[in-house]
Formats: structure tokens, sequence, C-alpha cells
């Protein structure tokens, strides 16, 4: 199975036109959505994003991230695709979604207490799903901000720690765009849309996850 990750478009719905005419060209069979598709915006800011990578209609999940605007899960939600805080299954292989983040110095739209995010994780979790989360793990590349500081989610980690899911695909701290793994687990952070990073990822035998960035000629 492959996977288009993106995560953190942050409003930027030109970079979401450019994505899907990329992906017209490629063969893959499922987008997962890490988050932040607007940047402390609403609905109507969601719809414009999420409108080109909707017109590819090939299936889609997505959490809402941290600052998205109070009505974005609702509109996630009409629009079939939200996954925060319940389990779907594709082609066999279960989805879990963690939407907002953990406790940020920032106070944002959407943060959450640790023990709210194991909640969330051990309510929905089977073996071998794939967690869709804006946070990422802490004390990880994918969570390590510019000055070296690591802000992830501790209760993320340590569930990682304990069930080894096989894929996290995260986002929400643009400079931590990388793979990396927690024991057996890949961690998957694409980098931020509103820059042009994308990731694909590969489901087989193993998992494999391929940084990639949108040409400035697509």
């Amino acid at each position: 199975m492959r996977i288009i990750a993106i995560t953190d478009i942050h409003g930027r719905s030109e970079k979401a036109e450019k994505l899907a005419k990329a992906l017209r060209r490629m063969e893959f069979d499922l987008i997962l959505i890490a988050g932040d598709l607007t940047n402390f915006q609403g609905r109507e800011k969601a719809e414009a994003v999420l409108g080109p990578i909707l017109s590819l209609q090939r299936p889609i999940f997505s959490v809402f991230g941290n600052c998205d605007g109070r009505d974005v899960p609702e509109f996630l939600m009409e629009k079939g695709v939200l996954v925060h805080g319940r389990r779907v299954e594709f082609n066999g292989v279960g989805i879990i979604g963690l939407g907002g983040s953990n406790r940020t110095p920032f106070g944002t739209i959407w943060e959450f207490e640790e023990e709210e995010i194991r909640r969330v994780l051990e309510r929905n979790y089977r073996d071998g799903d794939i967690i869709l989360s804006h946070a990422p793990p802490y004390k990880t590349k994918a969570d390590r901000v510019h000055f070296g500081m690591h802000v992830g989610s501790r209760a993320l980690r340590a569930f990682i720690e304990e069930k080894q899911p096989p894929l996290v695909i995260t986002g929400h701290i643009h400079e931590g765009r990388s793979v990396d793994n927690i024991g057996k687990t890949v961690i998957v952070n694409p980098g931020p849309l509103f820059r042009g990073y994308y990731a694909v990822v590969e489901i087989g035998e193993r998992i494999s996850a391929k940084l990639d960035r949108l040409l400035s000629g697509r």
C-alpha cells in the first residue's frame, strides 16, 4: 500500500492545488493529513485547502491540528474524512487519529493534557494499527525545534514504546521533517506542505518512507 502523507498546510490552498496536480500523475492508495489545514482559520479556509485534494476522488483521512479553527473538526466530519478519536480501516489496515497537540507555551486552539492523549490512544488502538497524530512523539527527530529542544507528546512516546505500532505519521513541528524510529515503529514527519513538503510511505513486508518536495515547475 502506498500512502501520501501531508501535514501543516496552514491555509496555503495554492500548495494544495500544486500537490493535487502532482498526485494526478502518481500511483497511490491513500492520503493521510496530519492536521493544521488552516492557520487559526475556520471551515471556509479548510474547504479551500481540502477542495483540490478531495477533487482527486481518492481515499483521504485527516486529523485537525492545534492551529485549526474550532469548526474545522465539524467540517472534516461532514466530509467523511475525520479520524480524531476514532478508528477506521482501509484495505485491512487500521488507522487511528489524534488531533490537536500536547500543551504548548502559546495556548493554541486545540491542546490536550498528556492524560487525554493517552486515553484517546488506549480507547482506539488495536495491534498493528497506524497512528495519524498531529503532535509528534517526544524525543525524536520529528519533535525537535530549531534550538534543539524536544517538544513532542510524552504520552504518545510512552504508548509507542509499549505497543510498537508499525507506523506513526505526524507533523506540527515544521523543522522536524524526518524519518525516525522508536524501536520497530517508523515515525514520519513529512514537513509542512506550505513549504512544499510531503512524504510517500510504502507498506509491504517492511515500511519505507521517502521525504519529497514539490518542484517549482509542478
